[in-house]
């Protein structure tokens, strides 16, 4: 990650060594860059990766305010080496919230802990 022209924070992939799903290079250099600058905004700051960000790592930029991401290798080329997933969840967020292959229900906040209950024991009957 890049700020001023000023190397401010670097990351590699851990998810392999580390078994955290969120151990991807652009989280761990924003991360690194967050604490460095002791701020949430990274306002100015370009982000530099070997491959096109999958969701997860954009939205992240997303809301740290990083201004440019540059990549070398697209999801198209990811998927080519049986790293699609990326681009799978690309076009599922592209559907409507019914349509997604993560299935999402809302849960009023007023709901008691027993229909809570209910519902995972629902869910869990469902997924078997």
């Amino acid at each position: 990650m890049v700020k001023n022209g000023e190397v401010i924070s670097e990351g590699v992939n851990e998810l392999h060594k580390t078994y955290d799903i969120s151990g991807h290079a652009e989280l761990i250099a924003i991360r690194n860059a967050q604490t460095q600058l002791q701020t949430h905004d990274l306002s100015g700051c370009h982000m530099y990766a070997s491959g096109q960000p999958c969701p997860m790592c954009l939205t992240a930029m997303y809301f740290s305010g990083i201004h440019n991401v540059y990549f070398a290798e697209s999801i198209d080329d990811a998927e080519a080496v049986g790293l699609g997933l990326s681009k799978q969840v690309y076009e599922d967020l592209k559907k409507p919230n019914e349509q997604r292959s993560l299935v999402m229900k809302q849960v009023p906040l007023e709901i008691s802990q027993r229909s809570v209950m209910k519902l995972w024991k629902e869910g869990e009957e469902q997924s078997q």
